[in-house]
């Protein structure tokens, strides 16, 4: 009996790659929907602060108790469309793009609460286009398995609020001295504007654009709640 012809080596190598591609989407499918049930024990950001020695602290509170002004701060500094977009704010990502090619300053980047939440949860910190596309597939993934509430649950008790520390409870209590449930209008613009540089600003007696930034999303978050920009949460 004559053997079978063996497949020659690029159609192995797509095999495998195909094998390879089928694989990553039923773990990351699964792992998306465990983490819409189970809360993330830890991330690769936050284990990596806890191995360079800028330990780690943080408490995870359900969004009910997380005061709604923090809600409101996180669309109005972060994502004023989060209610509306389908994970990705076509608009933001067009505006950051001109101005990162006209050497602009950028007061806001192009990604969206779920694209943050997407690359905090299961991914690492840095750019690049491969980091960027697995963050787009992540970013459809809870967009369409979790919904907008555990989306902005999970934000705000994985976002870095200092060095070493993570969530806006332990945010709260590091920078206020009490639970993100009792986050004050002013307390929580301020906490939302160090969201982009969480180990550079502070949110206790800020200055110079930290200060400036913090009012405008003081303003902004008036007009979240006049025009129901919250109404998904």
């Amino acid at each position: 009996m004559a053997s079978r012809p063996r497949r020659s080596l690029p159609l192995r190598i797509l095999k495998w790659l195909g094998l390879g591609l089928l694989t990553f989407i039923l773990v990351s499918v699964l792992w998306v929907l465990l983490y819409r049930f189970v809360n993330p024990p830890i991330t690769f950001t936050q284990a990596g602060d806890a191995l360079w020695g800028n330990g780690l602290t943080r408490e995870w509170v359900p969004l009910e108790r997380i005061n709604r002004n923090m809600v409101r701060a996180a669309i109005a500094g972060e994502d004023g469309k989060f209610c509306t977009h389908n994970g990705f704010d076509t608009q933001a990502i067009e505006a950051a793009m001109r101005r990162n090619a006209s050497g602009g300053h950028i007061l806001r980047g192009g990604s969206t609460i779920s694209q943050q939440t997407a690359k905090n949860v299961f991914l690492w910190q840095g750019g690049g286009y491969f980091r960027k596309g697995i963050e787009a597939w992540f970013t459809l993934l809870i967009e369409n398995l979790w919904g907008k509430q555990r989306i902005m649950e999970v934000y705000l008790n994985v976002a870095e609020t200092g060095i070493g520390t993570y969530g806006v409870q332990a945010g709260a209590q590091r920078y206020f001295h009490h639970d993100a449930v009792s986050l004050s209008p002013v307390e929580a613009s301020r906490m939302a504007a160090i969201f982009p540089l969480p180990k550079r600003r502070e949110a206790v007696d800020p200055a110079g654009f930290t200060r400036r930034y913090g009012n405008l999303i003081l303003r902004r978050m008036a007009v979240v709640a006049g025009d129901r920009l919250d109404s998904c949460v």
